[in-house]
């Protein structure tokens, strides 16, 4: 676990925790040589755990997605670093606050889709595409059954067909649809 003052791969210099979920830390780092900040996110391995290999290799195949996308409303991985026993990925720092922060602030549940920034300028950036996979149409049953019910699109649980852009409007539908009535799609009556 990294620590404040720590110094990774002799560049990034730990400044604070900023966030934490069920697989990672995320941290604000200083790079020391380019006088920047950045977002360090820290994925502890273990071993003879299949489930957090499972999330490492998922971390690893989502940043190598990630650098693939070039736009204005997607973070950007600038680095993957692999020390043994722990994953970093640098990233763009994001100021803002999570869509699922800001419901919860103005009385409604916590939201799933805690992937999304809201900027103090006010646009938005998807900071986490967690269980995300290139599309391959020659692949017609390869999806594995990852996601939150309630949120992930019917073909995601299963193995009955491959996900495409479809599940992607049906997941924003769904994450529109807990934004503007309140009502989280986790719970009853789903």
């Amino acid at each position: 676990m990294a620590v404040i003052g720590q110094v990774i791969d002799d560049k990034y210099e730990i400044l604070k925790l900023v966030g934490q979920g069920g697989m990672s830390k995320v941290y604000l780092a200083m790079d020391k040589r380019l006088n920047k900040q950045w977002a360090v996110k820290e994925i502890e391995k273990r071993a003879k755990d299949r489930n957090n290999e499972i999330v490492i290799q998922s971390a690893i195949a989502e940043a190598n997605l990630i650098k693939q996308l070039d736009h204005p409303a997607i973070v950007r991985i600038v680095d993957i670093i692999d020390n043994g026993n722990v994953i970093y990925i640098i990233e763009d720092y994001i100021e803002g606050e999570t869509l699922g922060t800001i419901l919860e602030n103005n009385g409604y549940r916590d939201m799933k889709p805690a992937n999304v920034m809201l900027k103090p300028d006010g646009n938005i950036k998807v900071i986490d595409f967690g269980i995300a996979r290139e599309y391959k149409d020659q692949s017609l049953a390869d999806t594995v059954s990852l996601g939150t019910k309630g949120y992930a699109a019917p073909e995601q649980f299963g193995g009955k067909g491959q996900t495409d852009a479809r599940t992607d409007i049906y997941c924003l539908g769904v994450t529109l649809y807990h934004l503007l009535t309140g009502q989280n799609p986790c719970e009853p009556p789903y």
